[in-house]
């Protein structure tokens, strides 16, 4: 997902990623965790993953209409704003991090490409920027790598969700809530890299426990509000779709954001409440 950006440790590894499967009598479908942006050295196939997405006739991922003009239209509409400054929803202490920050991240432009932004895109770019100033590009992202598969091999790939819709989800928050956001962002500048090298490493071993740890369980914290938002209604939804799926014989991969499947808000702990059970491969 959008907000679940995960950053990888550079040196080559193998990965064990968690998987899962959803059966009935004629259908099956698979659940797979994955990060947006990792190093190009990251070895995350194994047996069991290249069975199942070999056997699969479909792929579902969380969008697929992320063009990068389109993208950029969406971000221009719903977060820019240069009538409302972030200078002055910040107090000086904070103007003074933001502008650090922003060096620290390697933003384009700095703090004044930040102060049009709305709070909510202003903490994402804070987010984002240092992982893209590393290398990183989100097309060899998990998700991206098996839609280029799953097409190549002539498969049909669906989206769970629209751009418009993930980016409203965030652009749509109370611009309180945007604010807490972006000041909790700046708060834990210092500790990103050492926080996202643990959740990638987390995700790397399927250690479900450790990345609800980390990603989930740190949101619920700081923004109960934006937790509900980002992860437990879409997490709902998306079991909704599932149970949907189920009632079609055939098979199916889905592959998410590693965090949607970790923690008691689980896409799985969700299916659970419908007596659907995943089990783990």
């Amino acid at each position: 997902m959008i907000l679940a950006l995960l950053l990888g440790a550079s040196g080559s590894a193998l990965a064990h990623p968690a998987l899962w499967v959803v059966k009935d009598a004629d259908t099956t479908i698979y659940l797979f965790g994955t990060v947006h942006l990792l190093p190009n050295d990251v070895d995350w196939h194994f047996p069991v993953l290249d069975q199942a997405l070999e056997q699969s006739q479909s792929l579902y991922v969380e969008i697929t209409d992320d063009e990068p003009a389109h993208m950029t239209a969406l971000v221009m509409r719903y977060g820019i704003d240069p009538a409302h400054p972030l200078s002055g929803l910040l107090t000086r202490k904070e103007n003074a991090a933001l502008d650090a920050a922003a060096i620290t991240a390697g933003v384009p432009g700095g703090s004044a490409a930040l102060n049009v932004m709305r709070p909510w895109l202003a903490a994402l770019t804070l987010t984002v920027a240092p992982l893209l100033k590393a290398g990183l590009d989100p097309a060899h992202g998990v998700d991206k790598q098996i839609k280029a598969q799953m097409e190549k091999a002539g498969k049909p790939v669906h989206g769970l969700e629209t751009a418009e819709q993930q980016i409203r989800f965030l652009a749509d928050m109370p611009p309180a809530m945007q604010l807490s956001f972006l000041r909790q962002t700046l708060r834990d500048t210092a500790k990103a890299q050492a926080e996202l090298t643990a959740l990638i490493d987390a995700w790397k071993n399927g250690d479900t426990v450790r990345l609800a740890q980390l990603e989930n369980e740190d949101m619920q914290q700081y923004s109960p509000r934006l937790y509900r938002t980002l992860i437990v209604k879409r997490n709902k939804a998306w079991a909704g779709k599932i149970a949907t799926l189920l009632k079609t014989p055939g098979t199916v991969f889905i592959a998410v954001g590693a965090a949607h499947l970790a923690g008691p808000d689980s896409v799985q702990a969700e299916l659970k409440k419908m007596d659907i059970n995943a089990a783990r491969l």
